[in-house]
């Protein structure tokens, strides 16, 4: 035998595993940009940022008071509760208004968004006389809508330590020269006088009956005093890593028409969800039509595992939904089959992104190196949409070949084209705790040890002011490269790679030029607003989608920006399906969004990049919306590039366009 041969017989399983190690790490290996290619890419994209204001006179602070059982923890129970919206809130028929929740002050604002003119004074929402405790009780985002059905815009804020609030527009306020704090008065969304946890709401029609109604995502159980610096006993912490089923519980709550003198009304529906779905640790959620029937399916993304996809079968006055879990095949993790992870959901958004009609889906969890590497999702739809009727959820993740299964500890994602090319843009808010000592090791052997022991405060590892837990982290800012055919973060080439930790972003186009700006919110650190000033940007579409109020049948022509029907009541229809069918055949498909992801709100406007397409070729639109009357309608239309309303009328399929 020759001494190869004698060498390889006794090395044998060693070679093997070394062959397997160095195979997998140079199959894992990301492919690399020259830097040519990242100036090239970067080329497409610039950002001027501008500072959220802050009141003045406001106290600030860097640490929230919490249970005496929480106090090692005190880090860690503070890092949430900077969230920001854009809407038109003015109407004065651009999304140029920002309401943001900064965590240092603890303050409701709104402003004008940078740059967009001194309409009127920035201005704290007021929650008094309805009772509220600045010592037990905080906000953690806000969620723009048109809630009592009026025409005008409300805002719902949630919070930890009580049931959300709805800041309702007032209709004498909206004929005065400005929106100032007594545009709008509180108004209790339930009146059970209980302590929710609520880290995510959004707005949908849940029943298919023409109303939007509201899904409230909590976190820690209810009745909990988090806040509560005075407070006896222990309070509990998730019993698992990756199966906790012991949070706040989810509130569906189905609009219903006032009655008696009642502003607004809504009914929670107990019992609709079961009881591990309904007590998840919510931090993220989002509702989108994901099977093209016109009800909206319920992405839950929980912390501690598992998210969960609900197919709705509801019909109008009764809920029904259905637990879809994804098909794993030989060579899937299961932690990588939807329904099944074990990780930590922090943010989720929708996008058709591989063009074949249904909605893809993006979904933050902890991805950091050298930390819980775990994964982040993007859930890319098989278009098998017949399954979830067999409760398949027909989705795959193709996070890591797009480049976007890792970055940092993940919170709100977003799709947006912001150069205008056809091609979505990936944004993520990243960082958790920012400080000089590395509390990574700590966590790991927390992460590993006996589930028993979680719930129990007293048995975490420390994070106080000091800690870090990645804190030295920006805003990432992640572009398609045609190239490698996948995405890259060039955030600190184009003026938004700011180190700050983040938790919410907000898109719109504020000033009605074509090009996506978006807002930041920082987490005890100054939130930023981002003038999108890309050079050289495609054509676009972009619709501006309502739905007329009370019956009324605005008619006649506009062009954005400005009002298109001064003086008529018109809401964003929530849920409305635009499919634009371009020259050459191909199909773009969007949906209006109602608040999906954590903390951050999108405006309910369509954009639609068009790339070289001539500004003077007109394009097909098909939309598809359900009205008032709970039936669903259809409309074709031809459109040239550039903003448009239109307006569904409330009785029947016909309406305005510009």
């Amino acid at each position: 035998m020759s001494s190869f041969s004698a060498f390889t017989q006794r090395h044998g399983r060693r070679i093997v595993a070394l062959i397997a190690v160095t195979s997998i790490y140079w199959v894992g290996r990301l492919p690399q940009e020259t830097p040519a290619e990242r100036a090239e890419l970067s080329s497409h994209f610039h950002f001027d940022a501008a500072p959220l204001p802050v009141l003045e006179g406001a106290h600030m602070k860097s640490l929230r008071g919490v249970h005496p059982s929480l106090r090692n923890i005190c880090s860690w129970i503070s890092s949430v509760g900077a969230g920001v919206a854009i809407n038109d809130l003015d109407g004065d028929g651009l999304p140029n208004d920002i309401v943001y929740v900064d965590p240092r002050t603890d303050l409701v604002t709104v402003t004008p968004a940078p740059g967009t003119g001194a309409r009127y004074q920035s201005f704290a929402l007021n929650p008094a006389p309805l009772p509220y405790d600045t010592a037990t009780m905080a906000p953690m985002g806000a969620l723009p809508g048109d809630f009592n059905e009026d025409g005008l815009t409300d805002i719902l804020v949630y919070y930890w330590g009580r049931t959300p609030v709805v800041f309702l527009r007032s209709r004498d306020a909206a004929a005065s020269s400005g929106l100032t704090r007594s545009s709008y008065h509180p108004c209790e969304l339930v009146n059970t006088g209980e302590r929710w946890f609520t880290n995510a709401a959004s707005i949908a029609d849940l029943d298919g009956d023409g109303h939007l109604d509201l899904v409230i995502g909590n976190y820690f159980p209810d009745g909990a005093h988090i806040l509560d610096c005075n407070g006896t006993g222990t309070e509990s912490m998730q019993h698992s890593m990756s199966k906790a089923f012991n949070g706040g519980v989810k509130h569906l709550l189905l609009w219903t028409r006032p009655a008696g003198g009642a502003e607004l009304a809504y009914t929670d529906q107990s019992g609709v969800l079961d009881p591990d779905v309904s007590h998840g640790w919510t931090l993220a959620l989002g509702c989108a039509d994901l099977d093209g029937d016109m009800l909206p399916e319920i992405y839950f993304a929980n912390d501690f595992g598992p998210d969960r996809l609900l197919h709705n079968r509801s019909t109008p006055g009764h809920l029904s939904f259905a637990l879809l879990e994804g098909e794993r095949s030989l060579l899937t993790p299961k932690s990588k089959v939807l329904g099944h992870d074990s990780f930590k959901g922090m943010g989720v958004d929708f996008a058709d992104i591989n063009g074949d009609g249904y909605p893809d889906i993006y979904v933050s969890n902890i991805a950091g190196e050298y930390a819980l590497e775990e994964s982040h999702f993007v859930w890319m739809s098989t278009g098998d949409v017949g399954k979830m009727r067999e409760g398949i959820a027909p989705y795959v993740d193709r996070s890591e070949p797009f480049g976007l299964s890792r970055s940092s500890w993940g919170w709100d994602t977003r799709w947006c084209d912001f150069d205008n090319d056809g091609r979505m843009e990936a944004l993520q808010a990243t960082g958790f705790v920012k400080g000089d000592k590395n509390r990574w090791p700590e966590l790991h052997e927390l992460a590993m040890g006996n589930d028993e022991l979680l719930s129990n405060p007293n048995w975490w590892m420390r994070c106080k002011p000091g800690d870090n837990l990645c804190g030295n982290e920006h805003v990432r800012f992640c572009a398609y490269d045609e190239h490698h055919a996948r995405y890259y973060d060039v955030a600190g080439n184009i003026g938004v790679g700011r180190p700050t930790i983040t938790r919410g972003i907000a898109t719109a186009d504020v000033d009605g030029d074509g090009r996506m700006d978006f807002a930041a919110a920082s987490q005890w650190d100054t939130s930023y607003f981002y003038h999108n000033t890309s050079p050289a940007v495609g054509t676009f579409i972009g619709l501006h989608l309502r739905m007329a109020v009370n019956g009324a049948e605005p008619d006649g022509v506009s062009q954005w920006p400005g009002n298109p029907f001064p003086g008529q009541a018109l809401s964003p229809a929530i849920g409305a399906r635009a499919t634009l069918v371009l020259p050459d055949g191909t199909r773009r498909t969007m949906q209006v969004d109602g608040g999906s992801g954590h903390s951050g709100k999108r405006s309910p406007d369509l954009h639609f990049g068009l790339g070289s397409l001539s500004k003077s070729m007109p394009v097909q639109l098909v939309l598809d919306w359900r009205g008032y009357d709970g039936a669903v309608h259809h409309r074709t239309l031809s459109v040239l590039p550039g903003w448009h309303t239109v307006v569904f009328g409330s009785s029947h399929a016909s309406g305005g366009v510009s």
